[in-house]
């Protein structure tokens, strides 16, 4: 059995995140620096091995003061912590795709299961063969420390525990030209 060995395309990926603000409106940010690969032995990803990770000052919510508070020792402590990392696999179930795994925030791994909806394998015009996915799922913040809160005059909560990830990836699949490069 053959392994086939692919990594993140970040030009046509993006990772992004949702979290109630005020109880009432939702507020979406994105980590710009990110990598990742998996290792498959069957073209339907089953089974296949993921890592990830993201630079926590990367964070960008289109405002600078909240991606700093972000940052700071209130939520991510990028000081300390400056990757957020996952380490999985692919599962897929009479076509029911899951992501399942540990994920770490902040110094803290919790096991966690997105969703995928697997978009299939393609060639490119300039001969590459990537492979594309949706992932989506929901984190509690406080289970990885993140458990900076304030309570609004009127009893609402300024932002919520819940978090909505949403990551849209394109693998490359890597030619065994720069798979010989990467081993020596």
């Amino acid at each position: 059995m053959s392994t086939t060995k692919w990594t993140i395309d970040p030009t046509h990926s993006e990772v992004s995140f949702k979290v109630k603000h005020l109880v009432i409106s939702t507020v979406t940010g994105f980590f710009r620096k990110f990598e990742g690969s998996a290792e498959s032995t069957s073209d339907d990803f089953a089974g296949a091995k993921v890592n990830f990770s993201a630079a926590i000052d990367s964070i960008d919510t289109n405002q600078a003061d909240r991606d700093n508070h972000l940052k700071s020792g209130d939520f991510f402590d990028a000081a300390n912590h400056p990757n957020l990392t996952f380490s999985g696999v692919i599962t897929n179930e009479g076509g029911d795709y899951k992501l399942v795994g540990d994920l770490t925030m902040r110094g803290t791994t919790k096991a966690v299961e997105l969703d995928v909806d697997f978009g299939g394998v393609a060639g490119d015009p300039y001969g590459q063969t990537k492979a594309g996915f949706e992932i989506d799922g929901k984190v509690n913040r406080k289970d990885f420390g993140l458990s900076w809160s304030a309570i609004t005059e009127a009893g609402s909560v300024v932002v919520s525990d819940q978090v909505r990830l949403h990551l849209n990836v394109q693998l490359v699949k890597q030619q065994e030209a720069e798979l010989v490069e990467e081993n020596s």
